[in-house]
């Protein structure tokens, strides 16, 4: 085939529109934290945008999408070696602009995990985690899927990284709050986010580039990608709407913490199956997520695991809903190349996609541990107790986000920091 200008330039914007999102990531869990650790918990999502890019472009592609066997891809494209301005197999696109795409997906799920272990736990342990997982469990992952792997030969649909992303970042986030453990003051206080404004502005901003994510998967400008858009926009609204309501006859107010977090919900519910399902559909697909994974929240809250900000009940129980909801409503009247679901006649659909799910949810909870157990012996995990409770924005970084007067912006003066950075160009001796 021939490369598309129209193609090649939606898939462009749809790439720049998913690198936002991890932005918008931090944007949201920095919201959510504490007012002392803003700034650490901003850090998590903003350094995989360098470290994972980096190991996408020489390790991780290839892996993934290189021809392979049928659980990882070979060495083909290692340092992107023929990834350039030739069409991709089958497609309207030059290869290097899929692979560009595909970066933006490595790189927002590992940060996705972050929010599970967010105010305590090491950053210099969490990178190198996020690298490591990245190429040991992402990679193949992404290869079993969508790079001629295993899961992609049983017919199990997953049209923008329901398993990919959510299954195992949520299940990993799982894993990963348990080995580092709860925080010093879990239970003894409820959490209340510092900043509900940054929550809002990460939520819209994920909502934002959620069109990219669902409707750049289509890989084309067409008509699938225009269904992709529109059924991520229902969803959302969907959950929204939904979550405002549980939280109204609950709590007897809706909450704008509540209505953000019905619409990244929506969003994950919907990511399998956007391009496979009717807007009637993605509504319901809404509304259903939004219900389960405000009923795993209340669950989570009563077991004694610290995930922070609830990455598993919204991400891994919304990713694990949307993929079995697709093996309901997908239809080959939607999609010619998708598969019809329990809805059109054709009940074995689920079972695949359970499948499906079911193995991506227990090969990242087995990897994440294989990943963090040899870490926790040569490195500690979590910050030291007495950074713990003074903040990791001021014990990891030596940065507030705050000024002592509660303003944005709050740089330490320069006698209390730490020898080492005393001599640093960012920090000056008076404020300004």
């Amino acid at each position: 085939m021939n490369i598309d200008s129209g193609d090649t330039a939606w898939l462009l914007v749809s790439s720049a529109m998913v690198l936002l999102m991890t932005p918008g990531l931090a944007f949201f869990y920095g919201g959510l934290v504490r007012g002392k650790n803003v700034l650490n918990t901003v850090m998590m999502s903003l350094v995989a945008m360098g470290v994972v890019a980096i190991l996408w472009a020489t390790v991780g592609y290839s892996l993934a999408f290189a021809p392979g066997g049928a659980f990882v891809g070979g060495l083909d494209y290692l340092g992107f070696a023929g990834v350039g301005s030739e069409p991709l197999d089958g497609q309207t696109i030059p290869h290097a602009l899929f692979a560009t795409f595909q970066m933006m997906f490595a790189v927002i799920t590992p940060a996705l995990i972050s929010g599970a272990v967010v105010e305590r736990m090491n950053f210099k342990a969490y990178v190198p985690f996020i690298a490591l997982w990245s190429l040991l469990v992402y990679a193949p992952l992404a290869h079993w899927v969508w790079g001629g792997g295993w899961i992609q030969a049983t017919g199990a649909l997953d049209f923008a990284g329901g398993t990919v992303v959510h299954v195992s970042a949520g299940v990993s986030a799982l894993v990963v709050a348990w080995l580092v453990g709860a925080r010093a003051d879990h239970r003894k206080r409820p959490p209340r986010p510092h900043n509900v404004p940054f929550v809002v502005l990460g939520a819209s901003l994920l909502w934002f580039g959620w069109f990219g994510f669902n409707a750049g998967s289509a890989l084309k400008a067409d008509g699938i990608a225009v269904t992709a858009f529109l059924t991520t926009n229902l969803a959302a609204a969907a959950a929204l709407v939904t979550w405002a309501l549980i939280d109204t006859v609950s709590f007897g107010k809706p909450t704008a913490v509540g209505a953000a977090t019905g619409i990244v919900v929506g969003l994950v519910t919907i990511t399998p199956a956007a391009g496979f399902v009717t807007p009637m559909g993605a509504i319901v697909m809404g509304a259903l997520g939004a219900c389960g994974c405000y009923a795993a929240i209340r669950l989570m809250h009563k077991v004694n695991l610290d995930d922070s900000l609830d990455v598993f009940a919204c991400h891994g129980v919304g990713g694990i809903l949307g993929s079995i909801l697709t093996g309901v409503f997908a239809s080959t009247a939607v999609n010619p190349a998708g598969a019809d679901g329990l809805l059109a006649g054709a009940a074995g659909l689920v079972w695949t996609q359970t499948v499906a799910v079911t193995a991506a949810a227990a090969f990242a909870a087995l990897g994440s541990a294989v990943i963090l157990l040899p870490l926790k012996a040569l490195m500690r995990l979590r910050a030291a107790p007495d950074v713990e409770a003074e903040g990791l924005d001021e014990g990891l970084h030596a940065e507030g986000a705050y000024g002592a007067d509660g303003t944005l912006g709050g740089v330490p003066q320069r006698e209390s920091l730490p020898p080492s950075l005393k001599a640093s160009p960012h920090f000056v001796e008076e404020l300004g």
